[in-house]
């Protein structure tokens, strides 16, 4: 569905990316995961249009997408932080992008979206009133409603705790699942992109270290910085990666 072909890009001449090569199905959620400076932000802007590649090229269902600009791929993003408008409700929030997009979707299909999200008893509330949780499923059902070809989150879970963001997990992969909508999430927290991906897309330096899924990242890393980077950052939270992997691999 998006294949991404040999891209890098360079600022102040340094390869910021360099040479990444990866193919992405439909319906998959794959995480962009690596330290920070690694190139995964980067990535993700030059996915959603944000900026062009020096070289290589980006197909989105067979067709050469590269220099198209962001409005014409139809992807969408949910911010780190939102990026909500604070002087209107939920409810105005959410349907705020359609007010350019007349007929793209149904107001049956907006109130399928807010009950799918459980967002109905907050509708009239502004976003001050909001919890964080709260917050951020307005701002995914703000990005549901234009339909985007694909949804692309940046870091969806570093403002939540707890329950909170188990249940945004759970949110995401209900969505992905439920539209087969192909969901790009850059993070830099493996705990969260082992227990939320399909696949994981580990950048260091700009670089591929390894693509695969989390069973392949966890029980066989291609190399030592994926296996010390994997361990290093999971010490602190070695329970939800004993439910999914078992004593041997925490």
């Amino acid at each position: 569905m998006l294949k991404l072909q040999h891209i890098s890009k360079h600022f102040d001449n340094k390869a910021v990316l360099d040479d990444i090569h990866v193919e992405i199905g439909t319906g998959e959620i794959v995480s962009l995961l690596g330290p920070s400076g690694s190139g995964k932000t980067t990535l993700l802007n030059l996915i959603l249009g944000l900026t062009k590649p020096d070289r290589g090229s980006l197909e989105f269902n067979s067709v050469d997408i590269t220099r198209f600009p962001m409005k014409k791929r139809g992807f969408n993003i949910v911010f780190q932080d939102y990026a909500l408008f604070p002087n209107l409700n939920a409810y105005d929030n959410i349907v705020y992008g359609l007010r350019n997009k007349k007929g793209i979707v149904s107001e049956k299909e907006v109130q399928d979206y807010i009950d799918f999200l459980e967002l109905r008893p907050h509708l009239q509330k502004r976003i001050g009133e909001l919890s964080g949780g709260q917050k951020q499923r307005v701002a995914l059902a703000r990005t549901l409603v234009t339909k985007p070809n694909i949804l692309l989150l940046d870091e969806p879970l570093s403002a939540l705790d707890g329950v909170i963001k188990e249940s945004i997990k759970r949110r995401i992969q209900s969505v992905a699942r439920e539209f087969k909508l192909t969901t790009i999430i850059v993070t830099h927290d493996p705990e969260e992109a082992l227990t939320l991906s399909d696949k994981i897309l580990i950048i260091h330096q700009g670089k591929v270290a390894q693509f695969g899924t989390p069973q392949q990242i966890i029980h066989q890393p291609d190399n030592d910085f994926v296996r010390r980077f994997i361990i290093e950052q999971l010490h602190i939270k070695r329970q939800n990666i004993y439910n999914l992997f078992g004593e041997s691999y925490v």
